[in-house]
């Protein structure tokens, strides 16, 4: 079982509203969304794009609620764009999570990315060539020094799409980064979507792992999104990925394993799906039930 003292638990805000369709969730509002947080047994979230960007007025709402922010999305562009742009918008997007009191800082390489694109997602992930790579590796552990300025760390986000998606690629990544600069942030639904042992990636990395995100996925969905040629954003409206509890990934033994290291940090429910049709209370209740059922926390 995890140590109540060694976590803290969150939910992202994507169940409610997503920020890649904004028509998803649309009538929810940010006071709903963190009430709903809340009043499920969570403390913490990431941001969303109803979120104020205004620091005093999110602070005061989420304090309201006993709630603090965990960490916000940033896309780097590292692959494909000059390094000095995506340094410019993380500066900026560091300096916001600094002032919320975040502590780590989520970052996804979307150099490339099909996440948006109208193609297979199971056929048309990028593949990094060799320059790529190492100026993804490069600019990252630049990023991951003026994060250090503030003290905060950059959690990489490996994810279904993306050049880094894979176990081998994180694996690869991690060995091209200096693990005293680039974090990982663990993803247990963009794991087992590819295919991956998600238990496997987790004992690999746990040294480095400082940020983790639970989500489920779907087996008979994500099977329909394979065989049906569909887009990333297809398969979220299907409802490939779900809450922890709901779906067909066994979180046991990755509990056990987090709870075996003494792992510290945040753990994020996380399941982008249509709030039409996935009520967001109904399944944060269902994903915080669960954990305290089979993590003790």
């Amino acid at each position: 079982m995890l140590k109540e003292q060694n976590v803290k638990l969150g939910i992202c805000p994507i169940g409610w509203t997503n920020d890649d369709m904004p028509e998803l969730g649309s009538a929810n509002t940010f006071e709903q969304c963190v009430s709903e947080m809340a009043l499920a047994g969570y403390t913490g979230t990431e941001v969303g794009n109803k979120y104020p960007r205004d620091t005093k007025q999110l602070r005061k709402a989420l304090e309201l609620r006993n709630m603090e922010i965990a960490s916000a999305w940033f896309s780097a562009f590292l692959t494909t764009e000059p390094y000095e742009k995506t340094e410019a918008a993380f500066l900026e997007h560091r300096d916001f999570l600094y002032e919320m009191g975040a502590e780590v800082i989520v970052v996804s390489e979307q150099g490339q990315s099909i996440q948006k694109e109208n193609v297979p997602l199971f056929e048309a992930k990028p593949i990094f060539t060799e320059e790529e790579w190492t100026a993804l590796a490069d600019g990252l552990n630049r990023l991951g020094k003026r994060a250090r300025e503030k003290d905060m760390d950059i959690v990489f986000h490996h994810h279904m799409g993306t050049g880094v998606q894979t176990t081998a690629e994180v694996n690869r990544l991690m060995e091209m980064t200096d693990e005293k600069l680039v974090s990982l942030l663990y993803d247990t639904g963009h794991l087992y979507l590819s295919g991956e042992d998600p238990v496997e990636v987790l004992k690999t990395h746990l040294p480095r792992i400082k940020h983790v995100h639970l989500k489920d996925v779907r087996e008979d969905v994500a099977r329909q999104v394979k065989v049906e040629r569909s887009t990333f954003l297809e398969g979220v409206r299907k409802g490939m990925f779900t809450v922890p509890g709901n779906g067909s990934i066994d979180f046991l033994p990755i509990f056990d394993t987090l709870a075996s290291s003494e792992y510290r940090g945040w753990l994020l429910v996380e399941a982008e799906q249509d709030p039409a049709l996935a009520n967001p209370l109904e399944y944060a209740l269902i994903a915080r039930n669960y954990i305290r059922e089979k993590a003790g926390v």
